[in-house]
């Protein structure tokens, strides 16, 4: 993978990869991405088995690309027991990657301690384990001390019984619990009362909006950068934004000089990155910059899951799309979460904001051009497989374009991240 932000040097590795994935993050109680679980879609679209797709989840992990992602964040697998004894563990190092096992149907003592040797050799091989809250069912006595994580299904389980198991995980297990499908902010004050420190599911992203909530001045001054680069102002007015502001420079040239965008030489002053990229680029990167404005209010999942849909919109969009639809596209992934960045409704944020008429009719409207990858880059996130197939069908990409362009732009959002 091209570390630049060039679409035109990004490339596909040989093979096709004939399924698609899904990906949801997982934070921790400080709402910042501890890691990913990877979902496969073969089931709706009974392209492959769950085995074979556990497989093929190996083999794109193992690729260079994903070094990068595989070094930072961890990655959780959904696994059958079948999967434990394929030759694609060999793959990738184990250390960052978590195999989800699930419970046997009407297990019997027998069948539990069949399966437990291969469970303990996966476990010395360094892979660690996750299991759901049947773990802590006696029969399965033998298996929790192999339990790194134990999931805590929301949607079936009520809240006296999550508080029990949390109580039993707690009392007889060392695993990190991960409580997921939270859906509100409720339900993560309580399980977070209740010492569950690893959350999966969207309330994080969803908007809070405050009454007479009004843009901080590091926000109001990125918008009045985007508003001046979109008039294309004079180098002279722009820089007043940055006198104003000293740490909307620091900002800026940090990403400006960041692995992620990949340039041969330092920029070292605005002037000196005007010369260098130009005002099309500086708007693209002054739309990432709302990102970081977030002081005490947008949680850094936000900020990454807006990262990421920026560039996976980019990726796909340069599938189709001349060269500056491809930086519109960006915008668009990153201003898709703008109503939960600034605390109030998109329609009002976007009134302030200058912005190409794409870029205004995917966000407001659903609409235009770069409204379908919009669509198709949401269903990324999601484990509605019809949305995917639909959304994917309609732009004629494939599953390999989509799953490629999708890891690119999860490690992309890594090197941006330092």
């Amino acid at each position: 993978m091209s570390n630049t932000p060039d679409t035109e040097n990004s490339s596909e590795p040989q093979g096709q990869i004939p399924f698609a994935f899904a990906r949801q993050a997982i934070v921790d109680k400080n709402r910042a991405v501890f890691g990913y679980e990877l979902f496969d879609r073969s089931k709706s679209m009974k392209a492959h088995t769950l085995a074979s797709d556990a497989a093929l989840l190996f083999n794109v992990l193992s690729h260079a690309d994903c070094e990068v992602l595989l070094d930072r964040k961890t990655i959780f697998i959904n696994c059958t027991h079948q999967t434990l004894t394929g030759g694609h563990l060999e793959l990738i190092q184990p250390d960052r990657v978590v195999l989800e096992v699930p419970s046997l149907p009407q297990a019997c003592v027998e069948d539990v301690e069949a399966y437990l040797q291969t469970l303990t050799e996966v476990r010395k091989r360094g892979f660690q384990l996750a299991f759901d809250d049947s773990v802590l069912k006696d029969i399965y006595s033998s298996w929790l001390p192999l339990a790194s994580f134990i999931k805590l299904d929301l949607s079936v389980l009520s809240p006296e019984e999550l508080s029990v198991a949390v109580l039993s995980a707690q009392k007889n297990s060392t695993a990190q619990l991960i409580a997921e499908k939270v859906e509100t902010a409720e339900q993560f004050e309580l399980l977070a009362s209740l010492g569950v420190n690893l959350f999966q599911g969207y309330w994080f992203a969803k908007p809070v909006l405050i009454t007479g909530q009004s843009v901080r001045p590091a926000q109001a001054n990125i918008i009045a950068l985007i508003n001046l680069i979109r008039k294309q102002a004079s180098t002279v007015e722009i820089e007043e934004i940055f006198k104003r502001d000293p740490t909307l420079s620091f900002n800026l040239l940090r990403f400006i000089n960041s692995a992620g965008f990949g340039l041969s030489c330092e920029i070292t002053s605005f002037r000196h990155a005007i010369m260098m990229i130009g005002l099309k680029k500086l708007f693209r990167w002054a739309a990432l910059l709302m990102t970081t404005s977030r002081a005490n209010g947008v949680p850094s999942a936000v900020a990454n899951m807006a990262v990421v849909r920026g560039r996976l919109m980019e990726l796909l969009a340069a599938e189709l799309l001349p060269p500056e639809e491809c930086d519109n596209a960006f915008v668009v992934g990153v201003f898709s979460l703008l109503d939960t960045m600034l605390g109030m409704p998109l329609n009002k944020a976007l009134e302030s904001i200058s912005l190409p008429e794409s870029v205004v009719n995917a966000l407001q409207h659903g609409s235009g051009i770069l409204a379908p990858f919009l669509e198709l880059t949401k269903a990324c996130e999601s484990v509605d497989d019809e949305a995917f197939a639909r959304n994917a069908n309609a732009l004629q990409l494939t599953n390999h374009q989509v799953n490629w362009a999708h890891l690119q732009a999860l490690a992309w959002a890594e090197t941006l991240a330092e």
